[in-house]
């Protein structure tokens, strides 16, 4: 557990916890129905974000909500495999933060399909007039692992050439 892992996996377990925690205040706190968002701010750059409290069934964008049997299958295959890869070692040292934000994000959607049947969703953006999907803090996880482990692969597919 020492070295490379220690503040990985403390970062992944506290991004979880944050997750968890805030679906748990808006399941209790924040009735579904709408009207009842709480700005965070609005009209910051044309940007407005508030929270509120969304369900989603199925993956990003509601996708393949029919099948959520599957999609809970799925993720939980994904999380084997992540571990199961970072278990074997072969994954670089810049690299472990990122897969165990996406196994964290991956998890936290799982545990909300056996507490609730569905995802909890809460974070709402609007960007000049175009409004984003509500998302949460699992999902964002899922983005920044993403977007870290492409952004690294290019740099050493750059550093290679």
């Amino acid at each position: 557990m020492k070295g490379r892992f220690f503040w990985p996996l403390l970062i992944a377990i506290l991004v979880l916890a944050l997750d968890f925690i805030t679906k748990q205040l808006v399941v209790d706190f924040l009735p579904q129905s709408g009207g009842h968002d709480i700005v965070l701010f609005k009209d910051v750059i044309g940007i407005d974000c508030s929270i509120v409290h969304a369900t989603n069934k199925g993956a990003a964008w509601g996708s393949f909500d029919r099948f959520p049997l599957f999609l809970v299958a799925l993720r939980l295959v994904l999380i084997s495999c992540l571990i199961g890869y970072m278990a074997i070692g072969k994954i670089k040292d810049c690299y472990t933060l990122p897969f165990l934000l996406i196994i964290s994000g991956a998890i936290g959607n799982v545990i909300d399909f056996f507490l609730y049947g569905h995802v909890i969703d809460m974070i709402r953006c609007v960007f000049w007039g175009y409004s984003y999907p509500v998302f949460n803090i699992a999902d964002s996880a899922i983005c920044v692992g993403t977007f870290f482990i492409v952004l690294f692969t290019i740099r050493e597919k750059e550093a290679s050439v």
